[in-house]
């Protein structure tokens, strides 16, 4: 199985609503993105995919996220915008650009600090 990563940074605010002491305030993070794809065949070129594809499809969503209140956007809306929650809504949009491309998964990871992080990994359909 091969695997290539991007990693991509960007920085919101939100709050959370219910018993998560004083994350329930306004606050903010400088989150890091990590995501990688993996699949069992290179393509003809010798790669796994396009990392240029990889990477403009992260910088996209994060793109959007940037300095934003993510509980003001749509992807947020009716839900806590944890970092669970944020990785899902990643996951799900670059997932969605990279369909039909001979890839078997997708993880990514979001980390709100230096020591604190959440992952969500998909399967990407046969």
């Amino acid at each position: 199985m091969y695997e290539v990563g991007v990693v991509a940074h960007f920085e919101a605010a939100h709050r959370l609503v219910g018993d998560f002491g004083p994350a329930q305030r306004m606050h903010g993070h400088t989150y890091r993105v990590e995501l990688s794809v993996r699949g069992p065949n290179l393509a003809a070129d010798g790669t796994l995919v396009d990392i240029g594809v990889v990477q403009t499809a992260l910088r996209t969503i994060v793109g959007s996220f940037h300095y934003q209140n993510l509980d003001d956007l749509a992807p947020f809306q009716g839900t806590n915008s944890t970092a669970e929650v944020v990785a899902a809504v990643i996951c799900d949009t670059v997932m969605a650009e990279l369909q039909q491309r001979g890839l078997a998964t997708i993880r990514v990871a979001v980390w709100e600090s230096g020591d604190a992080w959440a992952a969500v990994q998909r399967e990407f359909a046969a």
